[in-house]
């Protein structure tokens, strides 16, 4: 058995457009076990109508899916949808389903309190095996770990946008994760057909320590003065054969995103050069211009 958590932010569905009103992240991680592997999947979050939604964004994006893998035969097409959602359940209860599960996929709100209640609550209720993972992209796994008592069945579990289509999952030890956990975390992403790859517990892990500083330094080369955004996207797409460019996939993850990481970044590290806030990004947040979700970020979109 299998519990996932959603969040209704920021997360783009393959095939969907991106809106707050689209399921988020944890609707497809657990979409994506469920199809792939025959787990059980008990999809939690806070009201039955987001569920519902949530529901409906699984079945269409099931379909889509389903139609591609199926083009020559409708009646397995639909057999492949009926079966996958039928291991999908949902519940508003987390402490009541969790007792049941081996694995606790955590995606909600970006906030160490919320994550630590909801964690504190869980591990009461969840059986000596299970293992809790954080689908966290900007804090520490230790410091979410820390509120249970299980903190060597304590991973990070960080999957990538679209979910259905990105092979990534990074796989975070702590000094605390035992190699039991991890193992058997790095089993599980293969058997979703996911490519694991492991970090330490340091900020941003791979990507999006590497990416984030990477945005932040093409803002600032256009801050400057030193080139347009239009001519830096074009530059590092037919130069590093990048297939977006900085400012493209700055409004493609949402500006107010990149911009909670780096500032919380900055937080821990005030002096890194690296981590210092962007004057330009910070205008565009204020003006609540967060990209292509809400139509303008540092570009305009129709």
């Amino acid at each position: 058995g299998l519990y996932i958590s959603n969040k209704f932010l920021r997360d783009i569905a393959a095939g969907l457009e991106p809106t707050l009103e689209k399921p988020g992240l944890g609707v497809f991680i657990g979409c994506l076990v469920a199809a792939a592997t025959g787990h059980t999947v008990v999809l939690v979050d806070q009201t039955e109508d987001i569920l519902a939604k949530s529901r409906k964004g699984i079945e269409d994006s099931l379909r889509k899916v389903a139609k591609k893998k199926f083009a020559e035969n409708p009646k397995a097409a639909d057999e492949f949808i009926e079966k996958t959602l039928s291991s999908i359940s949902t519940s508003t209860d987390a402490a009541s389903v969790v007792h049941s599960t081996d694995l606790v996929v955590e995606a909600i709100v970006e906030n160490l309190k919320v994550k630590n209640e909801l964690f504190q609550r869980l591990d009461k209720f969840a059986a000596e095996h299970t293992i809790f993972a954080s689908n966290t992209s900007s804090l520490q796994i230790t410091s979410i770990a820390n509120s249970t008592t299980r903190q060597d069945r304590f991973a990070g579990l960080h999957f990538f946008n679209p979910v259905p289509v990105m092979k990534l999952v990074e796989v975070i030890k702590t000094p605390m994760t035992s190699q039991k956990t991890f193992e058997s975390l790095v089993d599980f992403t293969k058997t979703l057909g996911k490519h694991p790859v492991s970090c330490k517990d340091t900020p941003g892990f791979i990507v999006n320590r590497l990416l984030v500083p990477y945005l932040l330094e093409a803002v600032r080369l256009h801050e400057r003065g030193d080139a347009s955004k239009e001519d830096i996207d074009t530059a590092m797409k037919l130069g590093a054969g990048y297939p977006m460019g900085p400012f493209e996939l700055l409004d493609y993850v949402g500006l107010d995103t990149t911009k909670f990481i780096l500032d919380g970044w900055h937080e821990m590290d005030t002096k890194n050069p690296l981590f210092q806030p962007s004057p330009s990004l910070n205008k565009l947040v204020a003006e609540k211009k967060l990209g292509k979700k809400t139509g303008e970020g540092y570009y305009k979109y129709k």
